[in-house]
């Protein structure tokens, strides 16, 4: 015989064992799937259709593309250029976003520390910093390391430093990925810190000021309280910088166009353009391009499987 107290836990565990889904946000979402499948998939296609084709300039003109497998493939990697470029890509895309996300939040932790009319001034010149084209950024760094007339070299020479290669900045790939790595970060910059100040006003002051009476000091608080409480924020502006930067083009070509050695500076969005409009081997540039996306997702799966156990958390 069973008791009354057996047989009461069991109904609740039925009935939310049956409870039916909501399904509003599964439709919902509907139209921005098929948004993506269209917009995202069907170039992705074509782009892996292309890459398994002769397809050159006389395609362009007509004739028709012949399917040649993964011979473009085979020939591209085997090009000693991709590996140096692929390499000089991600040394790039890394450091620069480590060094954005850092600057980011050091800019964030001192919007937080001042008030009143310096936090507005502050934010006032990373929204300016961030609305600026980047065609007219990148020119601003131009003239600033201009090796004839350029600020920079004119203020090394004032306090007796000489200008590295007689301040031709942009000649050697060296100096060149240096002037590219400050306009890369200054433009990225004011996102995340932007991104890192919001996610630092929801601390709890009360949770801080606890924390003070206990004798902890700046930067153990830094370390221990706002840190953990922002890494979320953290590790997704990181995952965005690290795809921006390895998608960096236009500051590199702009630059390029000012005297600089083509082939030692090019990054994979630079080697794509140089492959397809440059020697109008489309094939292999969208074999590239394939090479590409599947290095993205192998750099952001770990970010974004940090992410998803966060979230399971």
């Amino acid at each position: 015989m069973t008791s009354p107290a057996q047989a009461a836990p069991s109904a609740p565990a039925v009935e939310i064992r049956h409870r039916r889904r909501p399904v509003v946000p599964y439709v919902l979402l509907i139209p921005a799937v098929v948004a993506l499948l269209v917009g995202l998939g069907y170039p992705v296609y074509w782009q892996v259709v292309t890459s398994m084709q002769e397809y050159g300039l006389l395609q362009q003109f007509g004739a028709p593309p012949t399917f040649v497998g993964l011979d473009n493939y085979a020939r591209i990697f085997t090009d000693e250029r991709l590996w140096a470029v692929v390499l000089r890509s991600i040394a790039f895309c890394l450091v620069n976003a480590f060094l954005t996300v850092a600057i980011g939040m050091g800019l964030a932790l001192l919007m937080r520390a001042v008030h009143g009319a310096v936090r507005i001034i502050i934010q006032v010149a990373l929204l300016l910093a961030w609305a600026t084209p980047m065609v007219a950024a990148v020119t601003v760094f131009r003239w600033l390391f201009d090796y004839r007339t350029g600020v920079v070299n004119y203020l090394l020479e004032s306090v007796g430093i000489t200008p590295p290669h007689d301040g031709a900045w942009l000649s050697s790939p060296l100096t060149f990925f240096v002037v590219a790595s400050l306009v890369v970060i200054w433009m990225s910059v004011p996102f995340v810190a932007m991104s890192v100040y919001a996610g630092l006003t929801q601390v709890s002051e009360e949770v801080l000021e606890a924390a003070r009476l206990d004798g902890a000091r700046p930067a153990q608080i830094l370390r221990h309280i706002l840190l953990p409480l922002v890494r979320p924020v953290l590790a997704i502006v990181l995952l965005l910088q690290i795809i921006w930067d390895l998608r960096v083009f236009a500051q590199i070509r702009l630059l390029q166009d000012a005297g600089a050695p083509v082939s030692e500076t090019n990054l994979l969005g630079n080697f794509i353009y140089e492959l397809g409009i440059g020697s109008q081997d489309f094939a292999g540039a969208a074999a590239v391009s394939i090479f590409v996306l599947l290095l993205t997702v192998l750099l952001s799966a770990p970010y974004v499987r940090s992410l998803m156990k966060e979230d399971a958390a």
